[in-house]
């Protein structure tokens, strides 16, 4: 899932050098943590949080597929 999540992420960006994503597993749920470069936050993002929602819809899908349940963050 971190690969997928990585090159969904990377193909938005400018500068995929600044993109990290640290993964917290729990028991049955997955946590991604999204760190892009400031300029980057809002192209990943998206007008209104479209594009984060979709990226979040995705991962939601693949995750249901291994029986597990994913949240990923966009931080700072």
């Amino acid at each position: 899932m971190k690969d997928s999540l990585e090159a969904i992420i990377t193909s938005l960006v400018n500068d995929p050098s600044e993109v990290s994503i640290n993964q917290v597993d729990g028991e049955k749920q997955v946590t991604f943590e999204v760190k892009v470069a400031n300029s980057d936050m809002g192209k990943v993002i998206g007008r209104e949080g479209r594009i984060a929602k979709a990226i979040r819809t995705i991962m939601k899908a693949q995750a249901a597929k291994e029986g597990k349940k994913v949240t990923v963050e966009f931080v700072d």
